[in-house]
C-alpha cells in the first residue's frame, strides 16, 4: 500500500483540510478524474482530483500524460511561478497526470457535499466555537 497525503480544498468556504492516508485508491488515477469520498471517510461526498506532487516535490500538469517526469518549456500555469523576461522560453520538469508510487501528495476539491460538514468530520473547531469554549 502507498502512503498518501491528502488535501482536500472546500470551495464554498475556501478552507483546505489535510490527512494521511495509507490506501492504493488513487493508482492509475488521473488529474480531472471523480472519486466516491464514501473511500475516504466522507460519507455522500464526491471528491475530484485536481493534482499533487511527487516525493521530490515536482508538480503534476493536466496536458503531460503519463507517471514519469520531463522538462519541458513552459509559458504559463502548473510548475512556473512567474517568467524573467517577455519573450523567454522556461524550461521546467515537471510530472504527468497519472498518479503513481512516486506520488506524495494528492490535491482534491469537493464536488457534491454529503450530509455532515467537512469541519465536523475532521474534528476542526471554528474560531467562534474556541472563544466559546475558553470562556468556560
Amino acid at each position: 500500500m502507498s502512503e498518501f497525503r491528502i488535501t482536500i480544498n472546500d470551495t464554498k468556504t475556501g478552507k483546505s483540510y489535510n490527512k494521511a492516508l495509507d490506501t492504493d485508491l488513487f493508482l492509475g488515477k488521473r488529474i480531472k478524474d471523480k472519486i466516491n469520498g464514501d473511500d475516504l471517510g466522507l460519507k455522500g461526498y464526491e471528491l475530484e482530483i485536481t493534482g499533487g506532487s511527487d516525493n521530490a516535490g515536482f508538480p503534476m500538469r493536466y496536458d503531460l500524460s503519463g507517471t514519469g517526469r520531463k522538462k519541458i518549456k513552459i509559458l504559463s500555469g502548473t510548475g512556473l511561478r512567474k517568467l524573467p523576461k517577455r519573450g523567454i522560453n522556461v524550461r521546467k520538469t515537471v510530472k504527468g497526470n497519472t498518479i503513481s508510487n512516486d506520488i506524495v501528495q494528492v490535491n482534491l476539491k469537493i464536488i457534491k457535499d454529503g450530509s455532515k460538514k467537512v469541519e465536523e468530520i475532521f474534528g476542526v473547531e471554528t474560531k467562534k466555537e474556541e472563544t466559546i469554549a475558553k470562556q468556560e
